[in-house]
């Protein structure tokens, strides 16, 4: 019977930290090739490597892109958020919405009113007010857990 290959650790350190190269087979740079201290794997890698490649050695974007497996607009991207914020601009951002845009500071303070005026309102109700008051419409376990206060927030 075939043994199941071994995970590879790094490999699995670079997915869970957004990091893994999507297309490290498109890598096509030398230094990539011939040096193990390089893996095409390593987007963060890549990318440092790419723009190095562009602003010390003066090759050109298209080329550069092309030789790390990204696009022109990727470059454009890394470059903008490396003279922002250095290295870390490199780094993947969370995704997604960064705050609550419904349960803004106007209606958390409306709940927050509500619900001591009456400790027995449930959060389906509030809810139903808000968005009368509002015209805003909000799930009642958000509700929850806004009026849970910051002791309870998850991580």
């Amino acid at each position: 019977m075939a043994k199941r290959p071994r995970p590879d650790p790094k490999r699995q350190a670079l997915r869970e930290q957004g990091v893994l190269h999507p297309r490290a087979h498109t890598v096509s740079d030398g230094l990539f090739h011939q040096y193990d201290f390089f893996d095409p794997r390593d987007l963060l890698q890549v990318k440092y490597e790419m723009l190095r490649r562009v602003e010390a050695d003066r090759q050109s974007v298209t080329s550069a892109a092309a030789a790390f497996g990204l696009s022109r607009p990727s470059f454009y991207e890394a470059r903008a958020a490396w003279q922002r914020e250095g290295l870390a601009g490199l780094l993947p951002k969370k995704r997604g919405p960064r705050a609550g845009y419904k349960l803004t500071p106007e209606v958390i303070a409306f709940l927050e009113r509500e619900r001591a005026a009456d400790l027995s309102a449930s959060p389906v109700s509030l809810a139903l007010e808000v968005e009368e008051r509002f015209g805003v419409r909000v799930h009642p376990r958000s509700i929850e857990r806004a009026l849970q206060g910051p002791e309870k927030k998850r991580r």
